[in-house]
């Protein structure tokens, strides 16, 4: 395997990897399904197994998509007063329709960031034992 310094400038890995491609080439597919990974590049043999978007892009939909859905639902309450399921009608598919492709956009992101910054799992040091 190549050593991954080698090949660590090639592409922009955040562009790369919002668009689902690999961050260190930019050629192969980062994502195996919708938001499952791939365990690796099948251009350049990266290894995934580095990445780990934890819940932050998750948080960051939530974040976004919510305050424009409840602004446009607030509204739309105060201008036409409608029934509830027209509410239902409107917020539920809309929150679906943009919320599901933010995600793989800001999940890709936030790996694309994890490996151009060669972030890692932080690690406590050992205590040494000194006698005390």
């Amino acid at each position: 395997m190549v050593e991954d310094s080698a090949f660590h400038a090639t592409a922009d890995s955040v562009k790369a990897a919002t668009r689902g491609r690999c961050p260190r080439c930019g050629e192969g597919k980062l994502f195996a399904g919708f938001l499952s990974l791939k365990e690796r590049c099948s251009n350049c043999d990266l290894g995934y197994d580095f990445a780990d978007a934890g819940d932050g892009p998750a948080v960051f939909v939530i974040l976004i998509i919510g305050f424009v859905v409840c602004g446009l639902a607030l509204w739309l309450e105060v201008a036409a007063s409608p029934p509830l399921w027209v509410h239902f009608l409107l917020w539920i598919p809309l929150t679906l329709i943009l919320c599901l492709p933010l995600l793989r956009i800001l999940k890709g992101t936030m790996i694309g960031l994890q490996y151009r910054n060669r972030a890692a799992e932080g690690r406590l040091e050992v205590p040494s034992d000194r006698g005390e």
